[in-house]
């Protein structure tokens, strides 16, 4: 298979969200108070990809977002202080996009999501020059569910492909991609030389029971798959095939699964970037997934 050609820099376009992570360690006691560790950071799908591609080595990555005029700074302050170079369009009518994240004992969380400015992302917002020495475009899905959103979304994939630059999608979220269908989703991604879904994500786009059938006739239609498993690591497909199986490192100690599907594709696209190839990619991908479930977050921790 011709795999597109390494090296330039990465632009994502999707979202900046102000997340709120809480941590319980029991049942959630309804109607009542239950205590929980709760922090506000930086998060979105979008703007992680591109914190934790920076953290796998790119050198070059720019973020296209819209945030409301109430958190913009800050979360251009935070882009830029990852190594992130912001393309930030401010909103003066919605606020920034916030996610509640429940979090339980096992690590696994659970998204409350006001969509704010996020889908409010617009035509006018994205240029041309954006992709000036950019060797890939990632598309966050999150951006295919909402009309206005989707314009812009669509007008930097037909961008991209018409100057020779590969795409790459992801799908986002299994819940929104229920409720817009898996087959308007696999129309407006047309084009994208790589997707990304979880494995919930992979099956619902192909009415599979499995991962790996899935992920194989997916890459019927992408000239690259690769679905995560989460704990299980990543299978890889192309030309409507399985051709490898990247195990995921252990987690001694789980703290929140919030952005480490992000985190691998962010690993991912990094070590694509680099040169490598798609396994060895996974492989990247696969630690940078295992580094996130380690910290609170979906962003890469701090460097000691």
């Amino acid at each position: 298979m011709n795999r597109p050609a390494a090296g330039g820099g990465l632009l994502v376009v999707g979202d900046v969200v102000t997340d709120v992570v809480a941590r319980y360690g029991s049942v959630l006691a309804h109607g009542t108070d239950t205590t929980a560790r709760i922090r506000t950071l930086p998060g979105g799908a979008g703007a992680n990809v591109a914190c934790w591609a920076v953290r796998s080595g790119c050198p070059e990555v720019r973020l296209l977002a819209r945030a409301g005029a109430e958190s913009a700074g800050w979360h251009r302050e935070e882009l830029e202080r990852a190594g992130v170079r912001p393309f930030l369009a401010v909103d003066d009518v919605f606020p920034t996009a916030t996610v509640i994240a429940l979090v339980d004992a096992a690590a696994e969380r659970t998204f409350l999501t006001d969509g704010g400015a996020v889908l409010r992302l617009a035509v006018e917002d994205f240029a041309p020059t954006m992709l000036d020495g950019v060797g890939r475009l990632h598309l966050s899905g999150y951006l295919l569910f909402a009309e206005t959103s989707r314009a812009a979304a669509l007008l930097a994939l037909r961008t991209a492909v018409d100057q020779g630059v590969p795409v790459s999608v992801d799908p986002a979220s299994a819940g929104f991609l229920g409720e817009l269908g898996p087959r308007r989703f696999l129309e407006f991604a047309e084009g994208a030389e790589l997707l990304l879904p979880n494995a919930d994500e992979a099956c619902l786009l192909t009415g599979l029971p499995g991962p790996e059938s899935a992920a194989a006739e997916l890459s019927r239609r992408f000239p690259r798959v690769v679905v995560t498993l989460g704990a299980l690591g990543a299978v890889v497909a192309a030309g409507g095939e399985v051709i490898g199986r990247v195990p995921a490192p252990p987690v001694r100690e789980p703290v929140d699964s919030t952005g480490a599907g992000d985190a691998f594709t962010g690993g991912f696209l990094a070590a694509l970037l680099a040169g490598a190839d798609e396994l060895a990619a996974a492989v990247e991908g696969c630690r940078a997934g295992a580094a996130a479930v380690a910290a609170v977050g979906g962003r890469p921790p701090p460097v000691r």
